[in-house]
Formats: C-alpha cells, sequence, structure tokens
C-alpha cells in the first residue's frame, strides 16, 4: 500500500484549498487558539490558528481561503520580537522564520488576547518535539542504533522481531548483520561494526519486495526520492525465511500506512477539542483555490534580511505613487493577487 507523499511538514503553502487544509491520517491537532493575527500578511485580520504535529495552520475567520500551512521541518528560528498590530497596537509578537527551497519566508503572528503565552508556548514547545523525533521519519544511515549490545528503540517503537543472518549487499562482499523490525522502522547493522547500520522509516519506505540479484534472490527496499532514493539490498538464507521476513515489513508498512506515527509528542493542559470541523477544514467560499507550487500571495512574506535599511524608493506607473523597489520577479498585480485567472 502506497502512503500519500508527506509534505505538510516539509512544505511552505499559502492560500491552500480546504483539501489540504484538512489534517491527513496520523497528525493530531495539539492546540487551537480563536484569537491570533498574521501580523505580516494579514494585519488587521482576527483568524484561528492550529498547532499539530506537522505544522502551524492559520487561517482567517472572515475569508477562510486566506491561509497559511507552516511546516515544522522548514523552519529556522522561532523568536519573540515586538512588531505593531493593527488591532493591538505595539506589541510582543511570535517571529518564525523559514526556508522552504531557496527561499525564506517569514511570519508574524499576534496574539490577540492579552498577557496570554499560549501562543509562544505552543509553538515552541511542538517545534522542539518534532525536532527532536526526527528518525520516526527521516532515513538514517551510521547512526547511534546499538548501545550496550542492545538496540536503542524510540519512545512509541516496539520491536515484532529480530531477524539474525541478514547480509547488506551494498559491498562486492556483502556485509553480515542483524535485522530489526518494528512498529515504526527497519533497523540494519553490521555484526562486526555495528556502527555500520541503517535506520528506515516506514514513511520513506517506497517499496518493499523479493527480486534477483547477482547475489541470488534478495530482499529489496527502495526509498522515496526525498529520502535520497537509496535502493538497499539483503541476502536473507534460508528462502522460507527471507519471505517470511520480506511478508512481516510489508504487512508492517501498510498498518503504519494506514495509521502513522509520527513521533511529537506534546500535550497542553488545556486540551483543544477535536471537532468535525477539524478534520473537514474551515467552510471555504464556492470558488476552489488549486494549489499548483506557485501564488503570489506569498510575496507578502518575503523574509527580508536587511529589514533596518529602507529600499530603494522608485515611482509606480500603476499606482501613481513612490513604493519601494520591487524584488525581481514581483509584480504590483501579483501582490495583490489571490486566485489566479481561469
Amino acid at each position: 500500500m502506497a502512503m500519500e507523499p508527506l509534505w505538510e511538514d516539509r512544505d511552505v503553502r499559502f492560500d491552500i484549498s480546504s483539501s489540504q487544509m484538512r489534517l491527513r491520517p496520523g497528525e493530531k491537532l495539539i492546540d487551537q487558539l480563536d484569537a491570533v493575527e498574521d501580523t505580516k500578511g494579514n494585519n488587521g485580520d482576527r483568524g484561528r490558528l492550529m498547532v499539530t504535529n506537522l505544522r502551524v495552520l492559520w487561517h482567517s475567520l472572515e475569508i477562510p481561503r486566506a491561509n497559511l500551512s507552516i511546516g515544522f521541518n522548514c523552519v529556522i528560528s522561532i523568536t519573540t520580537r515586538t512588531a505593531q498590530s493593527k488591532l493591538r497596537g505595539t506589541v510582543e509578537a511570535l517571529y518564525i522564520l523559514c526556508k522552504c527551497g531557496s527561499t525564506r519566508f517569514e511570519f508574524i503572528f499576534t496574539n490577540l488576547v492579552p498577557g496570554s503565552p499560549r501562543l509562544f508556548n505552543s509553538i515552541m514547545s511542538v517545534y522542539r518535539a518534532y525536532d527532536t523525533s526526527k528518525l520516526y521519519r527521516d532515513l538514517k544511515l551510521r547512526g547511534a542504533l546499538i548501545k550496550d549490545k542492545q538496540v536503542r528503540l524510540l519512545p512509541q517503537e516496539q520491536v515484532y522481531d529480530k531477524v539474525n543472518g541478514v547480509w547488506n549487499l551494498s559491498s562486492d562482499q556483502g556485509n553480515l548483520g542483524t535485522f530489526y523490525i518494528t512498529n515504526v522502522r527497519l533497523m540494519w547493522h553490521a555484526n562486526i561494526n555495528e556502527s555500520f547500520n541503517v535506520s528506515i522509516p516506514y514513511l520513506q519506505m517506497k517499496s518493499v519486495k523479493i527480486r534477483d540479484s547477482k547475489f541470488g534472490i534478495a530482499l529489496v527496499v527502495e526509498t522515496s526520492h526525498k529520502s535520497g532514493g537509496y535502493v538497499l539490498g539483503f541476502r536473507i538464507d534460508p528462502q522460507e525465511k527471507l519471505q517470511s521476513t520480506t511478508k512481516m515489513i510489508q504487512n508492517l508498512h501498510r498498518v503504519y500506512s494506514a495509521c502513522p506515527i509520527f513521533g511529537v509528542e506534546y500535550e497542553i493542559d488545556d486540551q483543544p477539542q477535536v471537532t468535525e470541523s477539524m478534520t473537514r477544514a474551515p467552510v471555504q467560499d464556492d470558488v476552489e483555490v488549486e494549489y499548483d507550487g506557485h501564488t503570489d500571495a506569498f510575496a507578502a512574506y518575503f523574509a527580508d534580511g536587511n529589514k533596518d535599511q529602507d529600499k530603494e524608493a522608485v515611482y509606480s506607473e500603476e499606482l501613481g505613487l513612490a513604493i519601494e523597489k520591487l524584488k525581481d520577479g514581483i509584480t504590483i498585480a501579483g501582490l495583490w493577487e489571490v486566485i489566479s485567472p481561469t
């Protein structure tokens, strides 16, 4: 069973469709605040901010199609600084600096409830939990898998089987080692050198098959493009043992795909109620905005590395006013455009 590619924690998206605002299997709502201003891009607009185990979501309460999805894997830093809010004046706001591809974005959120630290505490704490649980989600080569001859398990991890006599076929002579098959990943380490190992989360598995190789019949694990697109071969004798091991991995991969474990565990004292609207996403207008990987709405969130210095002023023929010089590729029309004409 192929899992729908995970983008929620690895992308920054703007004005996305209601289906992309919906929580995916395994994604959990951790906190929800109903009075948060997107001070950078929608200053003066009251909105709802949701913190999940994969991302931060925000949408305008008045116009739900004005929204943001900020994946935790894109976050560079989270800080607090003074900002100018149209709804609260000069306030202490939450700044999130992100990098998606080669583009850096800056987001500023202001809690419209005076004196409440909940916005800062929730996002900072959940991001810390995400950042320290990467082995659930990322392929790892030569990690610290073994300690005192015992496999180091993750907090929600259970070993289903340990398979001895597994040959890694990455070299001409092969390396004899051991499989650990768990509920979240497949691990292998060489017997003579435990630091020569690999941890493959089911999340990053593209396929698990039995194929012929120059070493004979082998178990072949192909990983996702985002994890490096590895093709890893393992030989297990006898063939009956190879068949049963492969079937176990395939079954656990199928179970994981239906209900992934992302490993981000954090609870707040006042847990928000997960309602139907959270799994269905906010009600949108009749117009459905299709995300095509680019929207000009994101121009408002470009991170400016030199904010202390004003940009060059130029005359705009369209507006009849002097404006700051726009970045290359950005137009006045693009800054205002939310829905591309069909």
